[in-house]
């Protein structure tokens, strides 16, 4: 199986199945004599894991991370980070259901057509539980952009037809992690957490939009041809379970302008050359042009409900699925640490890469 390995000089690779022994992974590439916040790793880990609250999965998983290799007395030594965590709470007795069906909007049927068999036990490689090791990575990968001041936010702009009507430049990040859908909007939240509330007591889920800002990030990170750093963002958004669309700056509501509309004009402000408006969203010919980068990614609903659908099982025969096991009704509260790591990831690679180059 490939595709396991994210990046090119601050690589992250993960292994382990959801309801395999444990999880984990390596992280390659990390400098020499970073300090590794043991704490702040957890923390992190905490912001993702389930059963935080009663609009997210109740699967009870302590996610400890445990250390391998790689860091010796507080700090990184410059090899590999190998790490696991624990798989601790797992019922595999809940996915017999579906051994010989295909669950709709899974991976389940593709997976058994490529690989020729598959683990059902929630979706194995494919399941969202892999995304801890994410954080892992990405909370390595904050530590180091911490140095240089890079600062990322990611929260919930929306939840089904519940929008933050409000530019990212008013959002204040000090409200996101006060409500359980990270919003930080109180009004706002309290709205989306019921909407949650009453699609999961339906039995069904719902979707969203998480926003992400990126801040001071310095001016030349990203290649123009392929490496575009909106192109290396996207991907790693994609690459997430259940994203379906990103967008950055004015993303598809650029459409709607005329080039003068939209072009960022630039000023001279306090002796720096700024752009006067930021519908880039902070990048400018695949390269970082020193404003905030800012980007969505859209989510759908979490694809297994708590409700009878119909599908076909391995001969084709039309069975239905009767609901089982514990699952998220929206996947967003618990993805914007994700939707962060992933950022985390692409810019700290970059940064690295920026070495080589004659980025000052």
């Amino acid at each position: 199986m490939a595709g396991n390995t994210f990046g090119h000089i601050f690589k992250l690779s993960t292994f382990g199945e959801s309801h395999g022994e444990a999880i984990g992974g390596m992280i390659d590439g990390c400098p020499a004599g970073l300090k590794i916040d043991l704490t702040f790793i957890q923390n992190e880990l905490n912001r993702r894991r389930p059963g935080q609250s009663k609009i997210t999965t109740q699967r009870k998983e302590e996610d400890s991370i445990r250390f391998l290799s790689g860091i010796f007395e507080g700090k990184s030594t410059g090899a590999p980070i190998g790490f696991i965590i624990e798989n601790n709470n797992p019922k595999s007795s809940d996915y017999q259901y579906i051994k010989e069906a295909y669950r709709p909007s899974h991976a389940d049927y593709t997976y058994e057509k490529k690989y020729g068999l598959r683990d059902y036990r929630g979706g194995g490689r494919a399941s969202a539980r892999e995304t801890a090791c994410r954080v892992v990575g990405g909370a390595i990968a904050k530590l180091l952009l911490q140095q240089h001041q890079i600062k990322i936010h990611a929260y919930t702009d929306q939840v089904h037809h519940i929008k933050l009507e409000q530019p990212f430049s008013n959002t204040n990040f000090a409200e996101i992690e006060k409500n359980a859908i990270r919003c930080p909007d109180k009004k706002t939240a309290e709205k989306m957490i019921a909407l949650i509330e009453k699609v999961r007591k339906s039995g069904d889920t719902v979707g969203g939009v998480i926003a992400c800002v990126i801040q001071q990030v310095p001016i030349g990170l990203g290649e123009p041809v392929f490496d575009k750093l909106h192109a290396q963002l996207g991907k790693a958004m994609l690459s997430i379970n259940a994203a379906k669309g990103f967008e950055y700056g004015t993303g598809f509501d650029s459409a709607y302008f005329t080039g003068s509309e939209l072009n960022d004009t630039f000023i001279k402000q306090k002796g720096k050359i700024k752009t006067k408006h930021n519908n880039s969203g902070g990048i400018q010919g695949g390269i970082s042009n020193g404003e905030d980068i800012y980007f969505k990614v859209a989510f759908k609903p979490v694809a297994t409900l708590m409700k009878e659908q119909q599908t076909v099982n391995h001969k084709g025969e039309t069975v239905i699925l009767k609901p089982q096991g514990r699952h998220d009704p929206c996947v967003l509260p618990r993805a914007v640490p994700i939707v962060e790591a992933m950022a985390a990831l692409v810019l700290a690679d970059f940064l690295l890469l920026s070495r080589t180059t004659s980025v000052k």
